[in-house]
């Protein structure tokens, strides 16, 4: 009988230290989810009525969720009486925990306040399409409290830390205006009739659906042409032409730059309008002692 009262007493302690460990899971799983729900559902709303970019909510939703976890792992830590005093003592030793923490937690912390600052400055939003450097271009997917998710044209996602983003320079395609400017080169033959090949850039250019008016309001008053072109330079064997397209935002420049491409190249075909390759003239001077030498042999 005594021993049976000993493992009731024994068991009842821990049945009650696992019961507070369930239900401060169960809070925080219940918490953060209507907390991630009531903000997307306001998150939708103001974009449906106001237009409001959604970036901030987005990433107010990665700070609730982190901040409610931080909180449940406290209150699990001090329901358990061993961790508690585990932690007591790891609090009177604070001085060198901090060190070691925030030596340990240094490139945690950057991109944290990375994300904060991105957050607040606003180079970049949600579905923006950006550049980053060199080597990375994608449409910006998620912003988190440690990194930005970028797919790429190959719908593959890129994860970049907030620290190493913040120090790059970024191209926002988007930022306060969608629209885009498309350069389309083309080179012609010095034989060819230049004004006969500027003329047809400039035909097919505006006749393409995707081509928007980019002009300015005095640009229209003094008739400028909705696609202007103009001769940039001379090559070896070529003259370098190019037409300034406008296209509503990126997409729609990239499908507008690879159709004109087919159709100026067919357009040049069909009017004679000569592509250039390179040509090179040699001529060998011969030297008259070299000359006289090989008379000789002869």
């Amino acid at each position: 009988m005594k021993d049976k009262l000993i493992l009731i007493q024994s068991i009842t302690p821990f049945a009650s230290i696992a019961f507070r460990i369930v239900m401060i899971v169960l809070i925080s799983i219940i918490l953060e989810r209507t907390l991630r729900f009531l903000i997307g559902r306001f998150t939708r709303r103001s974009a449906e009525l106001m237009n409001i970019d959604q970036t901030r909510y987005v990433f107010l939703k990665h700070v609730v969720t982190a901040t409610i976890y931080l909180f449940s792992s406290i209150a699990i830590i001090y329901a358990i009486p061993a961790f508690r005093t585990f932690a007591v003592s790891l609090f009177a030793g604070a001085g060198i925990l901090a060190a070691i923490l925030g030596f340990a937690s240094q490139a945690a912390f950057a991109n944290i306040i990375s994300g904060v600052f991105m957050v607040v400055s606003r180079p970049f939003k949600v579905g923006d399409r950006i550049e980053i450097g060199k080597d990375y271009t994608g449409i910006v997917e998620d912003i988190t409290l440690r990194h930005t998710v970028i797919r790429n044209f190959e719908n593959k996602r890129i994860i970049m830390p907030n620290s190493k983003i913040s120090a790059e320079t970024i191209i926002n395609n988007n930022l306060f205006d969608d629209r885009i400017r498309r350069y389309i080169d083309f080179s012609i033959d010095y034989s060819s009739d230049i004004d006969k090949a500027m003329q047809l850039m400039r035909d097919i250019c505006e006749a393409h659906p995707l081509t928007i008016d980019g002009r300015l309001k005095d640009e229209i008053e003094k008739n400028f042409p909705i696609v202007e072109v103009k001769l940039i330079g001379f090559g070896e064997s070529e003259m370098k032409l190019r037409a300034y397209v406008w296209a509503a935002n990126p997409i729609d420049a990239f499908e507008l730059h690879t159709e004109l491409n087919v159709l100026i190249k067919k357009g040049f075909d069909n009017q004679n309008v000569s592509i250039p390759f390179p040509q090179r003239v040699i001529s060998y001077r011969y030297d008259q002692n070299d000359l006289k030498d090989n008379q000789e042999k002869t």
